[in-house]
């Protein structure tokens, strides 16, 4: 084999398929960037005495090697609104948090990714700018159904609309017609059509008197979780009548919309759901006064919620964690007022996932091959990636991480490699913390260097 051709990984706690941490010798092809071979044990290093060199060899000891993390739900807003984020920033600050790939919405970016030229725009900024591989979803608006399987021959992996205005203008909220048109246009296909499910059948029903906006009480009550289970409902009625086409729920919140959801699961139609780690970790009776940067929608509910997510998800009716990356300017965050009620509602978590939901997991006896379960192969699977990322696999891609599980951080500004530097985590004393990440096989972050010396290699998927 031809000198350096090869890049070795060893360990005494490699997550494998069966999630369970074992020694074990991962060998990728650093042409190709794919595993070629997996070993059991830790090989010495003098077993590749003409195919590996120093810089091609990694042992990590007692810490963990994991599957690269895959976010299937993130918000970049390049082109358009990159005082927001971007795709160089986003990128960095999953490589810190070990995510190798990530899926990105086609909203808040103008123009959003509506149609095949929107997409093509959006990856026309995206080149060279980023440190993980990036996917992309479709967006499903009023009126674009002929848009949609152009869309998912030019690439997309799926589509996302929402049931309730979205709060920009540029991605209108789709009603009980639309959805019929799309879900007609896509029903033969093999594409998943994803649901911010929040459905206001009467704009009436939850008013109440007006209250202090500062209190996130007032904005708790404005969301209540009715409105995710009428719109599960919705969801789950229609899904009967389209039983081939995959519909997936994002970012449930509502602990009330569970029975539905198993209903639905139970009869076999294909339906998957994912919840993030500020619903797993974060509660309302937690959250300050005046403190905007803990709003998104739908919101975070309390404690006994928390609960009862966390077993939907240890018991499988929730399949998967992303992030939910959705940053904004300070200005609209509304930090200074502490107005929640007129706040953009998102939270930023990119870098942060993974020590999060740890921290919590540890509480509850939950092991690592769960989360990568949660981080990695489902969602890769949900993206229409499985045949190449989300686990450590031969012919897989060699996106790894090196992860000391018994690190304890703090979150800090400092720390942070999104743009708009505000989060509720910042101050959070977490367990574990991601030490390096590669994307097949090239080295994209180090814990100790940052990014210095490296170089944003990659790909569009």
């Amino acid at each position: 084999m031809a000198p350096n051709r090869l890049r070795v990984f060893v360990g005494r706690n490699v997550v494998l398929g069966d999630g369970q941490p074992r020694p074990a010798t991962v060998v990728a092809d650093a042409n190709t960037g794919k595993i070629v071979d997996i070993l059991d044990g830790v090989t010495p290093h003098q077993s590749f005495p003409d195919a590996v060199d120093d810089d091609g060899w990694l042992d990590a000891g007692d810490k963990y090697i994991l599957p690269g993390l895959v976010d299937a739900h993130v918000h970049l807003n390049e082109p358009g609104r990159t005082d927001w984020e971007g795709f160089w920033t986003g990128t960095r600050a999953a490589a810190s948090g070990g995510v190798t790939t990530l899926v990105d919405m086609p909203l808040n970016s103008i123009p959003p990714t509506t149609t095949v030229a929107n997409l093509e725009e959006k990856r026309r900024a995206a080149r060279g700018q980023c440190w993980t591989d990036v996917a992309f979803w479709g967006g499903v608006i009023p009126g674009n159904q002929a848009q949609l399987k152009p869309l998912v021959e030019a690439g997309v992996k799926g589509f996302k609309c929402f049931l309730i205005e979205s709060g920009v203008d540029e991605f209108p909220c789709v009603n009980e017609s639309d959805l019929r048109d799309a879900m007609t246009e896509l029903k033969d296909t093999s594409t998943v059509l994803c649901f911010h499910a929040e459905l206001e059948t009467s704009p009436q029903r939850f008013a109440s008197e007006p209250s202090d906006p500062t209190l996130y009480s007032t904005f708790l009550a404005s969301r209540p979780q009715q409105l995710e289970v009428d719109a599960i409902a919705l969801i789950t009625r229609l899904h009967k009548e389209y039983p081939s086409l995959r519909l997936h729920i994002v970012h449930l919140s509502a602990a009330d919309a569970l029975p539905l959801i198993r209903a639905a699961k139970a009869s076999g139609l294909p339906l998957t759901v994912e919840t993030c780690f500020h619903y797993l970790t974060l509660s309302a009776q937690h959250i300050p006064h005046g403190r905007p940067e803990f709003k998104c929608c739908p919101p975070i509910r309390e404690d006994a919620n928390r609960e009862a997510l966390w077993e939907a998800l240890l018991d499988g009716t929730i399949d998967c964690v992303v992030s939910d990356h959705s940053p904004c300017v300070a200005s609209l965050k509304k930090i200074d007022e502490g107005d929640i009620m007129s706040a953009w509602g998102g939270i930023s978590t990119l870098g942060l996932g993974l020590s999060l939901l740890w921290t919590e997991a540890r509480k509850r006896g939950v092991g690592i091959e769960r989360l990568v379960d949660w981080l990695c192969a489902q969602t890769a699977k949900h993206a229409g990636l499985a045949d190449r990322k989300g686990q450590l696999k031969i012919g897989h891609d060699a996106d790894l991480v090196v992860w000391d599980p018994e690190a304890q951080v703090e979150v800090t500004k400092e720390q942070l490699h999104f743009k708009n530097k505000l989060t509720p985590y910042e101050g959070l004393k977490l367990n574990g913390r991601v030490e390096k990440t590669f994307l097949r096989g090239r080295l994209i972050y180090n814990a100790s260097e940052g990014f210095n010396g490296l170089e944003p290699v990659g790909d569009l998927l």
